[in-house]
């Protein structure tokens, strides 16, 4: 996130301002504005920051005010005292009355009169040749393509360019510029409540709601004759940890598993348990699957309770595949 650069700032990098005939005293409040105000205001003084789309009202955009009304004593008086029912609290008695007189100088000569980018910090002298080969991941960024976009709106270029700044821009810039997004609504599909939700209260055991959902009967629990201790044991386990998203059933094709991206593994399909093994689902179930909903599951089941939940997947869903050690 941006407050990286604040770091980078106190190790004693240098960012660069755009070259000009600036006072020292506005210098001054540069290097204050860059530690104490980019937070909300932004490095470009225009209010699209991650914090400000949480801050209701949002951070002042000096970028839009006018340079006849917005003065340094405007400035002054709202780091002296802040303002009342916003997020600007009163910075007396944090910085000196020389650093706010700094900072007011700063605010309205670079964002108010110069409309002006302030600080650039993808430079040679900071470390950064050749930025533009990130060329493509630009636009989110800055806010021009909301990171939130789905895939299948962007183009060829832009999907690049997306991956490029998930891989290498995103643990700095976070989520990208704080914009609104240009989708008015998302179509894809929801599901039913689980679980005999109903909206009626007291809920009916069973409504016209959830037994009409086609995805209701993987929400039951296969019954299974005669079967062993540790098969009783791994039953309730997965039940009570696994059902949520493979479903009772273990299809996966339940309220959440079917919407889930990827979706949970289908225990039932014989072609995902072909290749499947006692070794390969323990470790899954061990680790986690990166990409994917599945979580690491070692803080939370002994190894003894994994073996149960496969034992139990061997009996209820599909055979599995014996080439580890016998537990």
């Amino acid at each position: 996130m941006l407050i990286r650069l604040t770091t980078a700032l106190l190790a004693g990098i240098s960012l660069l301002s755009p070259a000009s005939a600036a006072s020292p005293l506005i210098e001054e409040g540069r290097a204050v504005y860059n530690f104490r105000c980019y937070f909300c205001h932004g490095y470009s003084g225009n209010g699209q920051t991650l914090a400000a789309t949480y801050l209701n009202p949002k951070p002042t955009n000096f970028q839009q005010a006018e340079p006849a009304s917005f003065t340094t004593a405007r400035v002054m008086a709202a780091l002296q005292e802040g303002k009342a029912g916003t997020a600007m609290k009163p910075f007396a008695g944090i910085i000196s009355t020389r650093e706010m007189q700094a900072v007011a100088e700063f605010v309205v000569d670079e964002f108010v009169r110069r409309k002006a980018e302030n600080t650039r910090y993808h430079t040679v002298e900071n470390g950064w040749p050749d930025h533009d080969r990130y060329r493509d991941a630009f636009p989110f960024a800055k806010g021009e393509i909301p990171l939130s976009r789905p895939w299948e709106n962007l183009s060829e270029r832009e999907s690049q360019g997306k991956r490029l700044y998930l891989s290498s821009c995103v643990s700095c810039h976070d989520r990208g510029a704080a914009t609104e997004d240009d989708i008015a609504w998302d179509s894809r599909p929801l599901s039913y409540p689980r679980n005999n939700f109903s909206l009626a209260a007291p809920a009916p055991k069973i409504d016209a709601m959830t037994s009409a959902s086609p995805y209701a009967l993987h929400d039951i629990p296969p019954k299974i004759a005669r079967m062993t201790s540790r098969e009783r044991r791994g039953e309730k386990l997965f039940q009570v940890n696994c059902a949520f998203c493979h479903g009772a059933d273990g299809s996966g094709q339940n309220w959440i598993g079917k919407f889930m991206e990827p979706h949970p593994r289908n225990l039932r399909d014989p072609a995902f348990m072909r290749d499947a093994s006692r070794a390969t689902l323990s470790h899954a179930i061990r680790e986690g699957l990166p990409n994917t909903s599945m979580p690491a599951w070692k803080s939370v089941l002994k190894e003894a309770e994994i073996q149960s939940i496969i034992t139990y997947i061997n009996r209820a869903f599909h055979p599995v595949n014996e080439d580890a050690a016998k537990r």
